[in-house]
């Protein structure tokens, strides 16, 4: 059920909310005081790939 559940939201907007905060967390990443905040974008963008049975490491 996770797997269809991950399917689903990919394709109802996952990958967007994905390619998005992946470029919030470049964009952060420029400057030293963004660096933290960048990579915890770079996590959420991880987290908007497969949020169903997803863990943040």
């Amino acid at each position: 059920m996770k797997f269809i559940g991950n399917i689903i939201w990919l394709l109802f907007g996952g990958i967007l909310a994905a390619i998005l905060w992946a470029i919030a967390g470049l964009l952060l990443c420029v400057t030293i005081i963004g660096v933290p905040f960048g990579v915890q974008c770079f996590k959420l963008a991880m987290l908007g790939l497969i949020p169903f049975g997803a863990g943040i490491h």
